[in-house]
């Protein structure tokens, strides 16, 4: 066990085998993180081989519950292994639990026999499916049904759940008609709203949700809510309305790291406790963990969500390839101008009787009418004829110079 006077050339060297998990997926310029604390996820608890300490999820807010899952756990284990006990296990019968302990265990046993044998790297072990995921992780506890539209999937959900939770087996619906899935429940117009910057509140308010590489900002306005009683109250009601969208949004895209959330300001500190306590209830239903700091004499909340994979616009979404990520463009106006630079520049070495210009269509039509009088000054300054040639196979901020010899 690594203590805080070791440092790490102590513990491991260059070239040493060694195993590790992967905690978190590479995002952005920085490269996955990885642990040799390893986690193994059953249904019901989480082995945790490099350690001893039992934990239950804080969800389970029953102490006596509690206190029977960890007398079950601690029994049961035939090691020094150390266990998190899911949501899922509440009110499970010792005999299931023990039988996954036993699970894990074995699973465990092999990851340590692949490890001795094979080379470095290698892949030992993965996580099961994402439908199976999904059965595991989500269908007991934050949703009521499973729908899918795959045959050997929703097979495979079923044999999944006889050895689990075979109860749960009439909450997974096999999908079968002819209007495709995503269309029947709408979820091509949830996925197109998560992708988008402003999501429009139904009152008529919206906020806007920007990515940078530091943070994610939340922004709350009332657009067309004028409301119908004095300013205060429709401020407070367009807040609290943002307040469940804004949890949604986060949850649906998946955003993590530090976020700051600018709700409109309320002069009334009592309202502004109403809007922090009402986050605080909307965003109990996340599985990442979330700290939240209380309203900041600026109007802003800070707060932070575990990050563990990219979210969703980083996953359904790359790089505008015209803008290249950036996001804006050089106004038309000013690249015009950086066109008139470049040839008052280039003039001097230039013997020929003319200049061409390639430009993009756009460009071209600006510098024949709005901006001509930049092109006519250059002629009258470097004393040549400037013939202008618009090439639609140009980025808008591109331009070719070149001197033309001969008539």
């Amino acid at each position: 066990m690594m203590n805080q006077e070791n440092n790490i050339e102590e513990l491991i060297t260059e070239g040493q085998d060694i195993m590790v998990q992967a905690a978190k997926a590479p995002l952005g310029s920085k490269g996955a993180r990885v642990t040799t604390n390893i986690s193994l996820p059953g249904r019901f608890i989480v082995l945790m081989p490099t350690s001893d300490h039992i934990g239950v999820s804080r969800r389970i807010e029953d102490e006596t519950e509690r206190k029977r899952l960890k007398e079950i756990v601690d029994s049961s284990r035939k090691d020094r292994f150390g266990y998190i006990i899911r949501t899922a296990a509440e009110d499970i019968r010792k005999e299931k639990i023990a039988y996954e302990m036993g699970f894990l265990k074995n699973l465990w046993e092999n990851i340590q026999k692949k490890y001795q044998t094979a080379p470095a790297p290698s892949l030992l072990h993965k996580e099961v499916a994402i439908t199976l995921r999904a059965v595991r992780d989500l269908l007991i506890h934050e949703a009521e049904k499973l729908i899918i539209d795959s045959r050997s999937g929703y097979e495979s959900i079923l044999l999944f759940l006889d050895s689990f939770v075979p109860s749960l087996k009439d909450s997974v619906e096999f999908y079968e008609d002819i209007e495709p899935i995503f269309d029947a429940y709408n979820l091509e117009g949830d996925i197109s709203r998560a992708l988008k910057k402003k999501v429009w509140l139904k009152s008529g308010g919206y906020i806007v949700i920007e990515h940078t590489e530091a943070l994610n900002a939340i922004d709350v306005n009332t657009g067309r809510f004028v409301g119908k009683y004095n300013l205060e109250e429709t401020i407070l009601k367009t807040n609290l309305e943002a307040v469940k969208e804004i949890a949604y949004q986060i949850r649906l895209r998946d955003i993590g790291g530090i976020i700051i959330i600018d709700f409109i300001d309320m002069e009334k500190k009592s309202n502004q406790e109403k809007v922090f306590n009402a986050l605080k209830e909307a965003l109990m239903k996340d599985r990442s963990k979330t700290h939240i700091l209380p309203i900041s004499e600026m109007g802003l909340i800070q707060m932070t969500r575990k990050r563990i994979r990219k979210p969703l616009t980083r996953i359904l979404c790359e790089p505008c390839f015209y803008c290249e990520g950036e996001g804006y463009l050089i106004s038309r106006q000013t690249i015009c101008y950086n066109i008139y630079r470049e040839i008052l520049s280039e003039s001097r070495d230039m013997m020929g009787v003319k200049v061409s210009l390639r430009v993009n269509p756009e460009i071209a039509e600006l510098l024949h009418g709005e901006e001509n009088h930049l092109i006519l000054s250059l002629e009258r300054m470097i004393g040549k004829q400037i013939v202008i040639y618009p090439d639609s196979h140009l980025h808008m901020e591109e331009f070719d110079v070149l001197e033309i010899l001969k008539e």
